[in-house]
């Protein structure tokens, strides 16, 4: 099946397993040695289907989270989209996704998926074994709570009932994450930064890393982690996931 995908890490999934990718987003950026040859079609909230028809697609994959309404509504082929709001969401997900697409490796990793979801979660290891820590910054005194930081101007964080909160409470945080009523609420900007808290900046899909100086010189308490651990939900963050959980368990 030809398949257009507007989910980057599920285009790094899909190539994976050797399902053939002939659209993208921008963002689709793994594996970089076969999506360069693969035609952009847009981004994540927005798309070009006139450049989509010259693709003949059989599926248009997309996610509820990454990509718009309007887009699903606008889609003039057959589509499919995911909606993963959990570590243990993905292997239904990925199942049902793999049925569409009548891939065995898709299967295979949803199971490994499922697997994984079951695993009892980490318990807290120290903040120097924080998962896809980059860079530190500041001091570790008398922390109360851990905001995952994924915006500025705005300044916005997650909540327990994401992908990547899962993700924080399988590696042993979620001790330390504040039970928001929203998925990504916005935080007050007078009240940043708050001396009880430890801020894990993103490096996706604001470029914190680009601001590590500014925010040091705040006085923020944290570290800059990967974010493709975090939210690349597909076999990306499996695989990062899976190594961290064998290495400290």
């Amino acid at each position: 099946m030809r398949v257009i995908s507007l989910v980057p890490s599920l285009t790094e999934t899909l190539v994976e397993c050797g399902l053939e990718v002939v659209g993208r987003t921008r963002f689709c950026i793994h594996p970089e040695e076969v999506v360069r040859d693969i035609p952009v079609v847009g981004g994540t909230k927005g798309v070009n289907w006139d450049s989509c028809r010259q693709l003949k697609p059989d599926l248009v994959v997309m996610d509820r989270e990454e990509n718009t309404l309007q887009m699903a509504e606008s889609c003039p082929f057959p589509w499919h989209a995911t909606h993963i709001t959990s570590v243990g969401a993905v292997g239904d997900d990925l199942q049902a996704l793999a049925g569409k697409l009548q891939s065995h490796k898709l299967e295979k990793l949803s199971a490994d998926w499922q697997s994984l979801a079951g695993m009892p979660n980490l318990d807290f290891t120290g903040w120097d074994n924080l998962p896809g820590l980059m860079h530190s910054m500041g001091s570790i005194q008398d922390i109360a709570r851990v905001n995952y930081m994924i915006w500025q101007d705005p300044w916005m964080t997650i909540s327990r009932s994401t992908f990547i909160g899962s993700v924080l409470i399988k590696t042993g945080l979620g001790h330390f994450l504040p039970d928001y009523s929203k998925p990504y609420p916005a935080l007050t900007d007078s009240r940043l930064p708050e001396a009880d808290t430890f801020y894990l900046f993103s490096s996706e899909p604001f470029p914190f890393a680009r601001h590590i100086e500014g925010l040091e010189g705040k006085g923020f308490n944290g570290a800059l982690v990967d974010g493709e651990f975090f939210s690349w939900f597909g076999i990306r963050s499996y695989r990062m996931l899976r190594d961290y959980m064998e290495k400290y368990r």
